[in-house]
């Protein structure tokens, strides 16, 4: 089955999209990348869709609005998904839309909202689309995140104890090991504060610390990182999510407001957040005992995030750091690739949860189904879950 994922973060930057070859084989799903494109917001809908979140309120006229245009901006990255990585052939499209709310009170997930009507890309495309996935782990009582740690299951189970690591706007983790359940949970800000300081900073002008060249030429600020370190959510117990609701430029401005006179230049202040991220992974991930952490994610590409997190899990969980990019697949697809299996998953009528992993009282099948022309969904190849996931090449 052709399958394409499309995909957009809390960094809210472009819609990921991702086409793969699943094929299953006995325990075994087969997965051939087929190749990925990243599609930018048009600047626009970005600066739009940054007015709506968290802290600042919006209207249900503008949620309207948002939901027509990114749906309409998810068709148009599957038409071209379609057309440049899978030949013109595909058979379902698997879209996560664009989050916009991730409701959390007490340490419970009320409700999840992601946007992006799926129904312009069954029109653009004519093909069937399963959107709409994380609603129903919340339904059944979970986090609705790591929402792909059932993905990192099936991909790094083996003797060896690893963890994935997503570094997007949001950390996450997803820990595996023989002979254990799987854990996962969110472990703080990844890019999200971060690219929050660049933007106001530079008048939006600049989205992002490109190359990690701010926090290389700043250093850290230890008064400031040890403020942030406080944070309680860092010690709660997993099962945990969290979003931009906490993690915001308004939060930043209150640790520094906390800190009174002595305030860090941009370049420290980039360099300490650069820090808390590293810091608050490698704790998160240092009670389990993994041998190595393989990340992906846009953070993958900020030389100055991976030195401070390689140093931070060598010197407080003694893992080595590899990107999922030794595996076969593109760290910045990687969450594209894994809605591409969870949608893979709903098609065969299989469940696409590990309770273990979002706090669900069981895994459930994900996802609201949009017809295509054609009706449904394919007719599927099987209906035994698989144990395994392959990365194949041809």
């Amino acid at each position: 089955m052709r399958v394409l994922g499309l995909m957009s973060g809390t960094s809210f930057d472009a819609i990921e999209v991702a086409a793969a070859e699943l094929t299953a084989h006995g325990a075994d799903l087969a997965l051939r990348p087929l190749g990925s494109l990243s599609v930018p917001y048009a600047p626009g809908l970005a600066d739009r869709i940054a007015a709506a979140l968290p802290p600042a309120t919006t209207t249900a006229g503008e949620i309207c609005a948002l939901d027509t245009r990114i749906g309409q901006a998810f068709a148009e990255a599957a038409v071209r998904g379609v057309a440049e990585l899978a030949d013109g052939r595909a058979d379902l499209v698997v879209s996560h839309g664009q989050t916009i709310f991730h409701w959390v009170e007490e340490g419970r997930v009320l409700g999840t909202l992601q946007i992006g009507q799926p129904a312009w890309i069954a029109e653009r495309t004519g093909l069937p689309v399963v959107a709409d996935l994380r609603t129903r782990d919340v339904a059944a009582g979970g986090q609705g995140a790591p929402l792909v740690s059932l993905v990192d299951t099936l991909l790094l189970s083996g003797d060896v104890p690893r963890a994935a690591l997503n570094l997007g706007g949001i950390a996450n983790i997803t820990v595996v090991a023989d002979g254990r359940e799987a854990v996962a949970f969110d472990t703080g800000p990844a890019n999200g504060l971060l690219d929050a300081v660049v933007a106001e900073a530079t008048g939006g002008a600049r989205r992002y610390d490109a190359d990690g060249a701010g926090a290389r030429a700043g250093t850290v600020h230890e008064g400031l990182l040890e403020l942030l370190l406080a944070e309680p959510y860092y010690a709660a117990a997993p099962p945990k999510t969290t979003g931009k609701e906490l993690f915001n430029l308004a939060y930043v401005d209150k640790a520094l407001a906390a800190l009174g006179g002595d305030r860090p230049s941009h370049e420290n202040l980039l360099a300490t957040l650069t820090r808390l991220t590293a810091t608050t992974v490698a704790r998160a991930v240092a009670p389990y005992g993994v041998a190595e952490v393989i990340a992906s994610g846009g953070g993958t590409a900020n030389p100055a995030l991976l030195a401070d997190l390689a140093a931070e899990l060598d010197r407080r969980a003694g893992a080595s750091l590899r990107t999922i990019d030794e595996l076969g697949i593109p760290s910045g697809a990687k969450e594209a690739y894994a809605f591409a299996v969870l949608g893979w998953l709903t098609a065969h009528g299989l469940p696409g949860t590990a309770a273990s992993c979002t706090g669900a009282s069981g895994p459930r099948v994900l996802g609201a189904i949009v017809p295509g022309a054609g009706g449904l969904l394919p007719r599927p190849e099987t209906t035994a879950p698989p144990r395994r996931l392959r990365v194949v090449q041809s």
